[in-house]
């Protein structure tokens, strides 16, 4: 009984595990899109002109 602490949840391991790989394949395919169709930057607004009397 002396081994009980070393007893590995292998349910819990692999569920970390695939949750690296799903991770992984996400920011794959966020930085592709990101390069297919880059964030556009907010367009700054022009100064108005003032008003003519």
């Amino acid at each position: 009984m002396s081994q009980d602490n070393k007893l590995v949840d292998l349910g819990a391991e692999r569920a970390k595990r695939v949750h690296d790989l799903k991770e992984k394949k996400l920011n794959e395919v966020r930085q592709a899109f990101e390069q297919a169709m880059p964030l556009a930057k907010p367009a700054k607004k022009p100064k108005k002109k003032p008003k003519k009397r």
